[in-house]
C-alpha cells in the first residue's frame, strides 16, 4: 500500500472512529472537510490532501459501506460543480470563504446560466451586469434553476460587454439569491413539484469580490462548471447494482413473476448500466487535476437515454400501480429526490435536456471526440449587440 494510500485509509478510520456516521450529517461532513476528505485531490486546507485524484473512490467506497451522508444529498450542485469552478478559478480568499459551508450543505448552491432566450445556445445570453464602482447592477432573467429557492449562493454568467462577439463579452460571478433585487419564482414540473425556478434581477448589485475570475472570462469558466455538471448528471461511480436499475431489479423481484421476457429485458438493462459504470470508472482513473475533457458529454449523454428506458421498464413492470401518482400539489422541495418510482419515470424527462440536450451533447462529442466538422456558426464573430434576434 502507497503512503498516500495508507494515510487516507488511516484518516477514513479516524473519521468513523471519532464521528457517528449516523449522527448529525452536518457535523459529519464538517470533519470529513477538515480531515482534508471532502476532494482528497484538493490542497490540505481546503477539504482535501492533495494527494491523487485516483484515491477519491477509497473514500467514497468505506463511507457508502457504513451509510455515511454523502454530500451531494444535500447541495449537489455545489458539490458537483461549485467547488471545481472555485478550485480552478477563484481566489484563496473566495475558496476559503465558500468551499467548507458548501460541503457541508450549511449553504446551498444553484446555478444561473440558462435564460427563455438562450437555452442550448448559452453564449446568446442577454442578462447584463453593468459596473458601478466596486459593484456590479444586475439586469435580467434566469430559467430551470433548481432548488434556487433554497440557495444562499448562486453561479451567475451575465453579460458585461455587448459590444464584442458573444462568447468573449460574458462574465462569471457569485450571487447572494438573498440580496435585495433577487427574486426567485417556482417552474411547476409534470412531477407536480417546484424543483426548478425561474429568477429576476431587477437592479441587484454584486460586490466585485464576488467576480470569478477575470471580466469577460465568463465563457471559458461556464465550460468548467459545465464540464463537471455532465460528469456529475451522468458520470456518477455508485455501487455496482445500485440507483436506476437497482430500483427495477427490486421492482422486477416485487412484480414480474418470474416472466422470464421481463427477466431478460432486465438483464440488459443491467449489462447496459454496468457497462456505463465501469466507463465512468475508467474516465475518473484518466481525469487529471484539471477540466474535465469530452468524455463528461458522453456519460451524460448515455446516462439520460438509459435512465428513460430503465423507469420506462420499471412502470410497464408495476402494470396498474404504474399508473398511480400520489398527488400532483404543487411542492417546493428542501432536496432532490427520486422517490417513489413513479415521479422518477416523469422526472427521467428532463435528464435528456439538463446539463445540454442530447443534440448538443451529440454535437460537441463529434466535433471534439471525432474530428467532425461544426455546425455552421454565422453570429461567431459578430458583436453580440449586432447579432439579429
Amino acid at each position: 500500500m502507497s503512503d498516500d494510500r495508507a494515510r487516507v485509509d488511516a484518516l477514513v478510520t479516524r473519521l468513523l472512529t471519532e464521528h457517528d456516521p449516523k449522527g448529525d450529517p452536518k457535523e459529519f461532513l464538517a470533519a470529513r472537510f477538515d480531515l482534508g476528505l471532502a476532494w482528497v485531490w484538493f490542497p490540505e486546507g481546503l477539504g482535501g490532501l492533495g494527494v491523487e485524484r485516483g484515491l477519491q473512490p477509497l473514500v467514497e467506497e468505506r463511507l457508502n459501506d457504513v451509510g455515511a451522508p454523502h454530500p451531494a444529498r444535500f447541495n449537489a450542485l455545489g458539490v458537483g460543480m461549485g467547488a471545481p469552478v472555485l478550485m480552478a478559478h477563484a481566489t484563496p480568499a473566495q475558496q476559503q470563504r465558500w468551499l467548507r459551508p458548501m460541503f457541508t450543505g450549511e449553504e446551498i448552491w444553484c446555478q444561473m446560466f440558462s435564460e427563455p432566450g438562450a437555452g442550448s445556445d448559452m453564449a446568446a445570453l442577454a442578462a447584463r451586469a453593468i459596473r458601478d464602482g466596486d459593484e456590479w447592477v444586475v439586469n435580467g432573467q434566469k430559467v430551470w434553476t433548481t432548488l434556487a429557492h433554497i440557495a444562499k449562493w448562486g453561479m451567475l454568467v451575465c453579460r458585461t460587454d455587448p459590444d464584442v462577439p458573444k462568447h468573449q463579452g460574458m462574465t462569471y460571478f457569485i450571487v447572494d439569491m438573498t440580496a435585495p433585487g433577487v427574486e426567485v419564482r417556482p417552474l411547476r414540473q409534470i412531477t407536480g413539484e417546484a424543483e426548478f425556478n425561474e429568477v429576476y434581477f431587477t437592479d441587484a448589485r454584486i460586490a466585485d469580490t464576488g467576480r470569478i475570475g477575470e471580466v469577460g472570462e465568463g465563457w471559458r469558466i461556464a465550460l468548467t462548471t459545465l464540464m463537471n455538471e455532465r460528469i456529475a448528471i451522468g458520470g456518477t461511480i455508485a455501487p455496482r447494482g445500485t440507483g436506476p436499475i437497482g430500483e427495477a431489479v427490486r421492482i422486477w423481484k416485487e412484480y414480474g413473476h418470474g416472466d422470464p421476457a421481463a427477466r431478460d429485458r432486465l438483464m440488459s438493462l443491467w449489462v447496459e448500466s454496468e457497462a456505463a459504470r465501469l466507463t465512468n470508472l475508467r474516465a475518473a482513473h484518466q481525469r487529471g487535476r484539471g477540466t474535465p475533457g469530452p468524455e463528461g458529454s458522453t456519460s451524460k449523454l448515455v446516462y439520460a437515454d438509459l435512465n428513460k428506458r430503465i423507469y420506462e421498464y420499471v412502470v410497464e413492470l408495476m402494470g396498474p400501480d404504474g399508473m398511480l401518482y400520489d398527488s400532483y400539489e404543487e411542492i417546493r422541495p428542501d432536496e432532490f429526490t427520486l422517490h417513489p418510482p413513479t415521479k422518477a419515470f416523469l422526472r427521467a424527462r428532463a435528464n435528456s435536456i439538463e446539463g445540454g440536450t442530447s443534440e448538443i451533447m451529440k454535437n460537441i462529442l463529434g466535433e471534439r471526440v471525432l474530428g467532425l466538422a461544426g455546425e455552421p456558426r454565422v453570429d461567431k464573430d459578430l458583436p453580440w449587440s449586432k447579432v439579429p434576434r
